[in-house]
């Protein structure tokens, strides 16, 4: 990997807390463009933390972040605008991160304007809307009235919006029941697909990283314990953190195919 190579890249990436906890400890993460990778690893691994600094929303201690060869730090909203179209992020708890008193359209619809992207910003607002199966009728709504799944198909939607070339995604069906989960996860494959879009997916669940991506990153106590192709990891886990997640999901959909 080179610092110039297309994709979004991690090199190195260090992150203390209290001047001495390691929360990350010199960890090198990529996403090449239109790939789907997983990021599974148990609580307090260190995958939210290192989301936060390839979102460049925390400064690393050490190492760098890069977009297609161009770095990129937190800073100033107008310093950040043109990363910000290029890489998305889905949190966890959308409910978070979306205005209750807001209606549904304008909640797609203010990144758009944020960003200073080109063209119609209500149908582009709307189109999204559609691509997540979000009814017309719904954008009136405001957000607060909506249910956990309609909201994170709306967080999906105002992230895609821009049409971003990588999105990044924290947990995004926790906390979800097994049908609302399995129509937000065909959202996000059938969305990314169709648009060509790389994707990052955080989760603790190996259920979903089975379904979503094609290479698999395990993490473990702030370091990448294990990565290769999601198939080939789960069935042929090499580390004990990776064998100790695969043998808690014994009907894991990867390992039953032939």
């Amino acid at each position: 990997m080179t610092s110039g190579s297309p994709g979004l890249h991690g090199r190195a990436l260090t992150r203390r807390y209290d001047g001495h906890t390691i929360a990350v400890d010199e960890v090198t993460v990529s996403v090449a463009p239109s790939e789907r990778v997983a990021l599974v690893g148990a609580s307090g691994s260190g995958k939210s933390t290192l989301l936060r600094m390839l979102l460049a929303m925390e400064t690393p201690d050490s190492g760098d972040v890069t977009l297609d060869g161009a770095a990129i730090r937190p800073g100033p909203a107008r310093s950040t605008r043109w990363f910000r179209r290029e890489v998305q992020y889905v949190p966890q708890d959308p409910g978070s991160s979306l205005d209750p008193r807001r209606t549904v359209l304008d909640s797609v619809a203010a990144p758009l304007n944020w960003l200073r992207c080109e063209g119609d910003h209500r149908a582009q607002a709307l189109a999204a809307l559609d691509s997540v199966e979000v009814a017309v009728s719904m954008a009136g709504a405001r957000t607060g009235e909506l249910s956990g799944g309609q909201r994170q198909r709306v967080a999906i939607a105002r992230a895609l919006a821009c049409r971003p070339r990588y999105l990044v995604a924290d947990e995004p069906v926790s906390g979800l029941d097994l049908p609302l989960r399995d129509l937000v996860l065909d959202v996000l494959e059938t969305v990314c697909a169709r648009d060509g879009t790389a994707s990052l997916l955080v989760t603790h669940d190996l259920a979903v990283a089975a379904r979503t991506s094609d290479r698999l990153l395990v993490m473990a106590d702030g370091v990448i314990v294990e990565s290769g192709s999601t198939t080939g990891v789960l069935r042929s886990p090499q580390h004990t953190h990776t064998r100790a997640l695969v043998d808690a999901v014994p009907r894991l959909p990867v390992l039953s195919r032939p």
